[in-house]
């Protein structure tokens, strides 16, 4: 309105010839006081809409010439399919390519059908086969038809590799946390032995606890069939941080490191078993549940089930493996010079463990049993230095060697990136598992 008013009081100052002139000028002016005036309370009004359906006419199919791939279909193997059921679902309408794969040895990889992978096939107008891809773990199974034969063929597959990244929190266990957030169980595996060294898995977690993993996944054509190597990991631990890095300090050769180059690998683990719980601790009295009588329990026992895998604690030689009394079926690991591990109660030992065999720390060596003095299954774990027995769970473990100093450049290199992506997640709960 003050615009206004000043700018009547413009156009009263010109003189009258003037003012017709001045007025049209000062018009626009007006128009946008009266614009600017209303715009809070316009009403708009409801615009009508009108829905339009129309046929298209799509033009006659027409079977190609023959030899000619005509149509490439995809499907997804649900849990319960065939050979038969799938090629039905894939429109594929050929006897004799049904008895091709039926038949020859070669394609049998393809009746190992896992849910959730995919098959393609490309077939002619009249439903005869003309080729059939499948992904059978990291080899592709090609079948491909020339005139009137089948070849088949499988080899290793193009795979693409992909870095991901997660981070969850522990609320009442570490396969829990990581199917919460969609880590593959492979992936929880390797945080653990990462960490074996320095956290016990099965005493030290606690609710709250986190953890945040950068890793390797292979994929074909989109869909991810093959978890890799972790790269990075950290895991906070009753509040204390843990970081591994992962580096190749040699062709073919890696290992695990901290971001300032210390080695994570100790010369033996903390469990020979991945995952399980202490049914009976190191003590010099306990009361055995078979003789009936107090005496020491110089080891640990772990409770698993029959079958589970035990791994080697160190790189070493194996000094017995067979049948030993109480022990049951019994393997013992000689380290070095002054260190041996036992491991007994098993239910059978490893492919190829004999006498004289060396082995690698973390390698599988037997499974878990009830042989010997057992009420259970369980493994019974002794650890000993120059042959007096050790509680292995506070026993000071030696260090691997760390970084040399000629490979500190390239180490720090090649792990920048990584120990970047940790910071980025440190802090971001992705996923948790109330």
């Amino acid at each position: 309105m003050i615009l206004a008013q000043k700018l009547f009081d413009l156009v009263r100052k010109f003189p009258i010839r003037h003012r017709t002139a001045a007025a049209l000028i000062a018009l626009p002016c007006f128009g946008v006081v009266a614009a600017f005036g209303i715009a809070p309370d316009t009403i708009v009004e409801t615009v009508p809409v009108n829905t339009v359906v129309e046929e298209l006419t799509l033009p006659p199919l027409t079977p190609a010439a023959d030899g000619v791939p005509a149509f490439t279909r995809e499907e997804r193997i649900q849990r319960g399919d065939t050979v038969a059921s799938l090629l039905a679902r894939l429109q594929v309408d050929d006897p004799a390519a049904s008895k091709f794969l039926r038949d020859n040895k070669q394609a049998k990889a393809l009746y190992q059908l896992i849910p959730g992978r995919t098959v393609r096939v490309t077939t002619r107008a009249d439903g005869k086969l003309v080729s059939l891809r499948y992904l059978n773990g990291g080899n592709l199974l090609a079948v491909d038809r020339n005139d009137n034969a089948f070849t088949v063929e499988e080899a290793p597959a193009q795979l693409e590799q992909r870095v991901l990244m997660k981070s969850a929190e522990i609320r009442n266990s570490l396969f829990g946390a990581t199917d919460a957030a969609g880590v593959p169980d492979a992936v929880a595996t390797q945080i653990a032995d990462i960490f074996s060294t320095d956290i016990d898995f099965h005493r030290d977690l606690r609710k709250g606890d986190r953890f945040s993993v950068v890793y390797e996944v292979l994929y074909h054509r989109g869909e991810a069939v093959k978890t890799g190597r972790v790269l990075a990991a950290e895991f906070i631990n009753q509040g204390k941080a843990y970081q591994a890095v992962y580096f190749n300090y040699a062709e073919n050769q890696g290992a695990y490191y901290t971001p300032e180059g210390r080695n994570l690998r100790k010369q033996f683990l903390r469990s020979p078993l991945e995952f399980s719980r202490i049914t009976s601790g190191f003590t010099h009295a306990r009361f055995h549940p078979v003789l009936q009588t107090w005496r020491a329990h110089k080891g640990i026992d772990y409770g698993a089930p029959s079958g589970t895998r035990v791994k080697a604690a160190g790189d070493g030689v194996i000094e017995f493996a067979g049948r030993q009394g109480g022990y049951g079926n019994l393997v013992v690991l000689r380290h070095r010079s002054k260190y041996t591990t036992w491991y007994g109660h098993l239910s059978g030992f490893a492919k190829g463990m004999r006498k004289g065999k060396r082995v690698a720390q973390g390698e599988m060596i037997a499974f878990v049993g009830a042989t010997g003095l057992a009420t259970g299954p369980h493994l019974h774990y002794e650890f000993r230095i120059n042959g007096v027995h050790q509680n292995p769970l506070r026993v000071a473990m030696p260090e691997a060697p760390p970084i040399t100093l000629e490979q500190k450049p390239k180490f720090e290199l090649d792990t920048k990136l990584y120990a970047q992506r940790l910071d980025l997640l440190r802090g971001i709960n992705l996923a948790s598992l109330d």
